[in-house]
């Protein structure tokens, strides 16, 4: 801008020296003469105050306004119904979810519905894998959905009657919705199975709700939507029986079955787009959407329709709580900050807000080292703001608008200080307890000197960020724990810092309306019991665009909704939330490496470089700390430092470890020279059977190559006890082998634990289901544990090109050791222990009794693991074979 200014500057200048220097000075000459001293006057001028020469829009005299019918007529509506159930019901809280195709538009929206409403979903694309819809007396799902009716009726017909009779024994209901047809399909059908005629591809006007439906609970009907629908791709219902009521009503202004029908000359007929079937005709309640999942308000008829047919099963609540952060107070470039009108502005809005959300106060974000830095106007602006500081609430951001990623302990905390100086000298009411990141920056990837320094200097104990598990899909959002700091979801609502006048809204004000009327914005208040939105400073500035926005979306959301809008404290909010959904307590950490906008906001110091390629995940005493031990021999492949409490287990996934965070993790393994051929790997062997691994290892690790080794569980039992034994373990030390593995539920906690660790690694089948829910059997590598002992240069060079390394001859670096009965690496030094002191103790062999226990109680689940591994194309190992063979099993 000065480079700019200066040229301009002396262009004038040389402009006026000719003119000047000419030997006649004509009238015209003086009279540009004086323009050009007035320009360069208000250049110098606008420069000096930050002003643009174009004149800032202001307040668009007439925006469009969200209209209501039921906001003027509050005594024509009844409330919502109670779907709740009274008596035994034996579902689950679960959606079944059957589809064309996984990707076609209509099928991610409805799956992109069931998790923002967080229930548990199955989708099945193919009736082949129909999954096993009863499990102990009860119901596993509390609803079904079909992408399309024509999916439901061409079902063979096992499926489609082991359907119905699941949802009349059960009480289960069904929800349809309607494809358009081609022209050249036939328009008009009778559907006998249904007892109602379709006819297709219709184009519809005044689309309103049945408002004696018992569906409704959300919803709150009454309003008609003034529009027309002239893709003609909707399907409407002609009920021939009792059972079939509408639950939606348009005007049909056109059809393409007219054409077929000469008669048919009534083009403003009422039709019913969407209908109730009762169960009076089959036992079996159903609800038919005339189009699919993208008419916005499907979305509420959705979620009431899933709430009816299952009974109150799968139903959200009707409290919604809201917060409003305005970040950044006093940053912006000058020009676009708040004047005094606008901070008065904001101070009447708030007043109307709070009559319609209980407790509504704006949340204020401040940065005090921007005050007084805009121009003489908005610099009132920002008096104002403190003239007024005790109608809001108060939350620190930074001192500077700088990101604390970037930034050690100590700078944090040096710069939190004097935010919090500048708050004590001007008595601004901080709400303690709550602050914001700028960018969300060290929030999520998590930057540890951040979560320090915020509770050494504030006293923080919530957050909220729009970046956990990563930015987008928006309906994804969660929250978490880390170190005392609960970290709520948060939504964007599309206005940034960016975004300040209406007119210019990003893709057009068209796509702001939409937002606010059905779509993504007033969506975070139908599914989300917890919005905190982010807008900015300059939101509130400009035309007031922030303004208009939450009055138009709360409006709305009264409008057509029996939502109840409320705010509370953020330590309230955060209580409650954890509340509702306590698995979300526990982080969940993925790689910033996968995400650019992570990668943005990590520590510049991270490296990519760390990561682990390869886990060895048990089971204990299986023979992982010999893999271990000939992994590390290879001179590409490098294990983590050893741990001080767990030596070289790190244990990070199984354990408590996983809550220090993922720069605990990367702390234990070197930087690597040439990362694209060297590869870094761990050993934890308590990772095989721990049901939260193997989900926290591909949040962070999706890529992995897993390796286990199987040895017979029997003897894998029988190892542990005696490693129990041998570690002077109060339980295997007085009590015998039999005794610890034939231990009932009343026997005391110490000796049912080592009954269960010893018994349950050893159910390999159900572990290696679990890892294959979340990896690729090309992924995992699991290795005989009897040949690893006995020809370990053999299994060695086959693991190396499971992994696609560089080959190393490992029959020069191993040698059998008769002592310990096993391959050890060769030393030079005499001293070395082979695989470590506690490895190749002898005891006694196994009792009979105990060995004919384990023999029956394995029986059922080594069976199920040679199936397994026939599946997954993999080898039965050995001491499997025999098992087989021999009828032990």
């Amino acid at each position: 801008m000065h480079f700019k200014l200066v040229y301009m500057v002396e262009h004038l200048r040389k402009m006026s020296h000719r003119i000047i220097c000419q030997r006649r000075c004509t009238l015209t000459r003086a009279i540009v003469m004086i323009l050009m001293v007035v320009l360069v006057l208000v250049t110098v001028m606008n420069y000096r105050h930050g002003h643009s020469t174009t004149k800032k829009e202001n307040i668009p005299a007439k925006l469009p306004l969200t209209t209501c019918n039921m906001l003027n007529n509050v005594g024509q509506h009844v409330g919502p119904n109670n779907h709740d159930f009274q008596g035994n019901l034996k579902i689950g809280r679960k959606v079944l979810i059957l589809v064309d195709s996984p990707f076609s538009k209509n099928a991610k929206l409805i799956v992109a519905s069931m998790e923002s409403s967080r229930y548990p979903y199955k989708v099945i694309d193919n009736e082949l894998n129909m999954p096993t819809l009863t499990h102990s007396g009860k119901g596993r799902f509390g609803v079904i959905i079909f992408e399309t009716m024509k999916l439901y009726l061409t079902l063979d017909s096992w499926n489609r009657q082991l359907i119905d009779k699941y949802c009349v024994e059960y009480n289960v209901g069904l929800i349809f919705f309607m494809k358009p047809l081609d022209e050249y399909e036939v328009l008009s059908e009778y559907v006998k199975d249904f007892k109602f005629s379709v006819h297709y591809n219709v184009a519809l006007k005044d689309y309103r709700l049945n408002s004696g439906s018992k569906v409704w609970r959300i919803i709150k009907p009454g309003e008609v939507i003034n529009e027309t629908f002239p893709e003609e791709d909707w399907a409407v219902f002609y009920p021939n029986h009792s059972s079939i009521q509408p639950i939606a009503y348009a005007t049909q202004i056109s059809s393409m079955y007219d054409d077929y029908d000469p008669n048919n000359v009534d083009k403003t007929k009422t039709v019913f787009p969407a209908v109730l079937d009762n169960g009076d005709i089959d036992g079996i309640r159903k609800v038919f959407f005339g189009h699919n999942f993208s008419f916005w308000l499907h979305a509420m008829m959705l979620l009431d329709s899933i709430s009816y047919l299952s009974h109150g099963k799968l139903s959200l609540g009707l409290e919604r709580n809201v917060q409003i952060d305005i970040d950044d107070i006093f940053v912006g470039a000058q020009g676009t900050r708040m004047k005094k009108e606008d901070v008065l502005a904001l101070v009447e809005a708030q007043g109307r807000l709070q009559k319609q959300i209980d407790g509504f106060r704006y949340m204020l974000g401040f940065s005090g080292w921007y005050y007084q830095h805009g121009t003489d106007e908005e610099n009132v602006g920002d008096e104002y703001l403190l003239k007024y500081k005790d109608h809001f609430n108060w939350f620190p951001h930074m001192w500077r608008h700088e990101q604390p990623h970037k930034f050690t302990e100590e700078e944090l905390r040096k710069n939190m200080f004097l935010n919090y100086q500048f708050a004590q000298e001007r008595k601004i009411p901080v709400l303690h307890q709550y602050a914001v990141a700028p960018h969300h920056s060290g929030v999520f990837p998590v930057h540890e000197p951040l979560y320090t320094a915020w509770k050494s200097v504030w006293d923080i104990r919530i957050t909220s960020s729009e970046e956990y598990p990563r930015l987008h899909p928006s309906w994804g959002r969660r929250g978490f724990v880390h170190r005392g700091i609960m970290v709520l979801p948060r939504q964007t609502c599309g206005l940034f810092t960016h975004t300040t006048i209406y007119k210019k809204y990003p893709g057009g004000p068209e796509r702001l309306e939409k937002s606010i009327h059905g779509g993504e914005l007033f969506q975070d208040f139908l599914y989300n019991p917890l919005n905190i939105f982010m807008t900015h400073l300059s939101n509130y500035g400009n035309d007031r665009l922030a303004l208009y926005t939450f009055e138009c979306v709360i409006k709305f959301v009264q409008c057509w909704t029996n939502l109840k809008l409320q705010q509370k404290t953020p330590m309230e909010h955060a209580i409650q939330y954890f509340d509702m959904f306590p698995n979300e307590q526990d982080p969940i950490w993925k790689n910033p490496c996968d995400h650019d906008k992570h990668m943005e906001i990590w520590s510049p110091n991270k490296t990519c470089d760390k990561w682990p390629k390869l886990l060895v995940i048990g089971p204990q005493k299986t023979g992982t700390t010999a893999l271990h031990t000939f992994l590390s021999m290879h001179p590409l492949v490098t294990s983590n430092m050893n741990n001080k409490q767990s030596f070289e287990e790190l244990q990070f996934f199984s354990g408590n470890n996983y809550y220090n965070g993922i720069d605990w993790y990367l702390d234990y393994f070197p930087k690597l020279n040439n990362a694209s051929v060297e590869m870094l790997f761990e050993k934890s062997a308590g990772y095989f059977d721990s049901s939260r691994v193997p989900k926290r290892v591909h949040a962070l690790l999706p890529n992995v190559r897993l390796i286990c080794i199987l040895i017979s569980p029997a003897k894998r039992a029988y190892s542990w006890y005696q490693h129990m034994k041998a570690h002077e373990d109060p339980v295997a030390l007085n009590y015998s082998f039999y005794d610890v593995i034939t231990a009932l539920d009343t026997a005391p906690r110490q000796v049912k634990s080592l009954r269960d660790r010893c018994l349950n690694p050893g159910i390999y089948s159900y572990h290696i289901e679990n890892w294959l829910d979340y990896f690729s059997s090309r992924q995992i590598y699991i290795i005989d544990g009897d040949i690893l002992k006995d020809k370990p240069v053999e299994v060695m060079d086959r693991v190396q090109r499971f992994l696609g390394l560089k080959n190393f001859d490992y029959g020069q670096v191993l040698r059998y050791d008769s002592k310990k009965g096993f391959y050890c690496q060769i030393m030079s030094d005499k001293k070395n222990k082979c695989l470590g002191g506690s490895k190749g103790r002898q005891y006694p062999p196994m009792d009979p009794k105990s060995e004919e226990y384990l023999s029956q109680f394995y029986r059922k689940h080594n069976i199920a693991l040679s199936h397994l591994l026939d599946k997954i194309n993999v080898r039965l190992p050995n001491w499997l074979e025999e098992e087989l063979n021999s009828g032990k099993t």
